[in-house]
């Protein structure tokens, strides 16, 4: 059962909430996709970023009505708590928790590979060691000491690294040939099927986000303007990104695979914009891990405040600092060890699928909400009817459907490896009663 907060305070506006889901939303996968999707699509990939767009729209719509009433901390693990009960958010919550830890471990290794790629030093292994550490503890350091701190770097965060897809983007446009993104047919349902497959995990980022509903200003009006402000600002972006990669590149966009944004700005501005690109690219993931260590371990937090995870430590709140300063550290020195250790690659697969999962559970938790007690008829409320969540939900399936054979035997097995603690975890409390 969910519980009272008891020593956050609501200290995140319009701003701050729009600034956190958008700076987790476009990290690192910005910078090497448009190649990626080019390579699928050709000149017509920008259909793919709009369907891909309102496919995302859709599922967001959902976050927005869930968000808008159950406003404690705990993004979507909090919805499906509420919505179905202990068992289902206790699934939903590692999902969550676990996905973002393998997400990290991947940013922050990727974060250290390019700044590697330039300073071939940091390819030493105590060196590496030494910045990981860094890394991730400054980064505790930082949300420990204050909430107003940690929303303060991501919105600096959030506000840099835009800044040179911004240029690139309005200068860019002098270098576009319109020949360049010209095509004649249409993509078939299948291409477009695959493309928005790939596109739909650069979408991904606002259920972290949202994580911070328990320190919300006014969380019934807030959240779901933040977040259609948030998924219409990437929306543009993405487009315009692409546009440009596309028209200035043209065909020979999808050979560079490795830095396309950065390519295309040595085109644009010359060896600067190369540059430019590249330090735009570890602001992004620096700015990434930013946002993530702020919001992932709320949902630890969560799970120990509802009793769901029988640590009552770690719902622990500082009396200074008023942040989940024990959920912190705990949450970012799981994600320091696989970081070092590597092993998160092997398990990888799981971050997909498990978000998807996650994803469905929101969806079918707006239904469920809606047709609850009457405290939760207040709040957003998605126009037309039952049309958007269950559209959410179609799309959902639909992409859970095109998951390789080997990651749907994983998540089965994970979800029943989950089931079998959470059984034990109920007989535990049992026996200590």
């Amino acid at each position: 059962m969910i519980q009272k907060e008891e020593g956050l305070k609501r200290r995140v506006g319009v701003f701050g909430l729009s600034a956190n889901i958008i700076n987790i939303i476009i990290g690192s996968g910005i910078f090497v996709l448009p190649a990626i999707v080019a390579g699928y699509m050709g000149a017509s990939s920008i259909i793919a970023y709009l369907f891909c767009g309102f496919l995302m729209a859709m599922i967001m719509l959902c976050f927005a009505e869930a968000g808008s009433k159950v406003t404690n901390t705990g993004g979507p693990y909090t919805y499906i708590e509420t919505a179905f009960g202990d068992y289902a958010g206790f699934i939903g919550g590692f999902f969550a928790v676990g996905s973002n830890l393998f997400a990290d471990a991947a940013v922050s290794n990727a974060l250290v590979n390019i700044i590697a790629s330039a300073y071939p030093i940091f390819e030493n292994g105590w060196l590496r060691f030494l910045f990981l550490f860094i890394l991730f503890y400054g980064m505790v350091y930082i949300n420990v000491i204050g909430l107003k701190q940690g929303i303060g770097l991501v919105k600096f965060n959030t506000i840099i690294k835009l800044i040179p897809l911004l240029l690139l983007i309005l200068i860019g446009f002098k270098n576009v040939s319109l020949s360049n993104l010209y095509f004649e047919n249409m993509p078939n349902i299948k291409t477009l099927g695959e493309t928005s497959l790939i596109l739909f995990f650069a979408f991904q980022g606002c259920e972290t986000g949202i994580i911070v509903g328990g320190e919300v200003v006014n969380p019934k009006r807030t959240i779901p303007k933040a977040i259609l402000i948030s998924i219409a600002t990437v929306v543009v972006i993405y487009v315009l990104i692409q546009t440009v990669a596309q028209g200035v590149l043209g065909n020979e966009l999808p050979n560079f695979k490795a830095a396309p944004l950065a390519e295309t700005a040595k085109v644009v501005f010359g060896s600067f914009g190369y540059v430019l690109l590249i330090v735009g690219a570890v602001i992004s993931m620096f700015g990434y891990m930013s946002g993530t260590i702020l919001n992932s371990p709320r949902i630890v937090y969560a799970l120990s405040r509802d009793n769901v995870i029988p640590i009552k430590a770690l719902s622990k709140i500082h009396k200074s600092f008023a942040t989940p300063y024990v959920a912190i550290i705990v949450y970012a020195t799981i994600g320091f060890i696989l970081a070092i250790s590597g092993s998160f690659e092997k398990l990888a697969i799981i971050a997909s699928s498990s978000m998807l999962m996650l994803y469905l559970g929101v969806a079918l938790s707006v239904i469920k909400l809606r047709n609850s007690q009457e405290k939760y008829t207040e709040g957003f409320r998605i126009p037309g009817g039952w049309t958007v969540p269950i559209l959410a939900i179609i799309i959902i399936l639909y992409f859970l459907s095109n998951l390789a054979k080997n990651e749907m035997i994983v998540t089965a097995i994970i979800i029943a490896v989950l089931s079998l603690v959470f059984l034990l975890i109920k007989v535990f409390k049992k026996k200590k009663l």
